[in-house]
């Protein structure tokens, strides 16, 4: 089974619905905002990346919802780890993860694609 992070509103996430639809796939849509990721699942979504937490954060949103980001290093790592289960809407999407543990930021269809073969 295939699981999509998403926000219904956002033109990416709803483009990769219908790459999965397309291709047949069963999924299951968490909607990221209404549910936010505890850190617990954003440390296992990331290592699976293998990225950083400001990886895949939406900086330039931080300004918006009148939030100050710490340092990009490990020493703040923790505290973005907080700030995005906190505050999901700096957490880049979609977020798809295949059964086997392919997981990608689907943003692109190359990266739909990675997952739809792995799924």
């Amino acid at each position: 089974m295939i699981e999509i992070w998403l926000n219904p509103a956002c033109s990416k996430c709803r483009t990769a619905v219908s790459e999965l639809d397309a291709a047949g796939k069963d999924y299951v849509v968490r909607r990221y905002l209404d549910t936010p990721p505890t850190v617990a699942e954003l440390e296992d979504v990331l290592a699976r990346l293998a990225l950083e937490p400001w990886d895949i954060a939406r900086t330039a949103d931080a300004g918006k919802l009148g939030l100050a980001l710490p340092a990009k290093d490990e020493e703040h790592r923790g505290e973005w780890l907080e700030l995005m289960s906190t505050e999901p809407k700096l957490i880049q999407r979609p977020i798809i993860t295949a059964s086997d543990g392919t997981t990608v930021v689907g943003r692109d269809a190359a990266s739909v694609a990675k997952v739809i073969d792995a799924g």
